[in-house]
């Protein structure tokens, strides 16, 4: 599918958290993304709508923490440093994606997202765990810990593979 193929190609630049180079980050691929320099898990934090959420979260190879939000919604850009955080302190566990609900109705509907926001440990397109509201970034940062427990990816240690 074209969208597919085009989701496939986004990408973003993020910085080495362990040597500061800068490194693209594809939206989907196999694996972890790696330092091109160092070889230290990189964040992986991206977004998804309708058209492409199968490819960047539903076949990732590690848990990925999906963030349903909306540009209007207050607590929600108050959850948002918590899942910047947890991609920078679980790089190479976890893959987080955010979805913005009023762009993509069909992925909120097939999780039943009835309030925002909702939060989801997602293992190989399977939900494990769910948070409904705001918390602040060390609960956040633990229940995802809790949540990435109960997938299979973490009985494979942490570079998942």
């Amino acid at each position: 599918m074209t969208t597919s193929a085009t989701s496939v190609q986004r990408s973003s630049v993020v910085a080495c958290l362990n040597c500061g180079r800068r490194n693209r980050v594809p939206v989907a691929a196999e694996g972890i993304p790696r330092c091109g320099s160092c070889q230290t898990p990189l964040p992986w934090l991206t977004d998804a709508g309708d058209d492409d959420f199968d490819v960047v979260a539903g076949a990732a190879d590690v848990p990925v923490l999906v963030d349903l939000w909306a540009t209007w919604c207050g607590p929600c850009r108050m959850v948002a440093p918590g899942v910047e955080r947890a991609a920078k302190e679980l790089a190479g566990r976890l893959k987080a994606v955010k979805v913005d609900v009023d762009k993509a109705p069909g992925v909120a509907a097939r999780f039943g997202a009835q309030s925002i926001p909702t939060l989801l440990v997602l293992d190989h397109g399977r939900e494990v765990s769910r948070q409904i509201g705001a918390v602040p970034p060390d609960q956040l940062l633990r229940w995802i810990e809790s949540a990435l427990e109960k997938t299979t990816a973490s009985s494979t240690g942490p570079t998942g593979g």
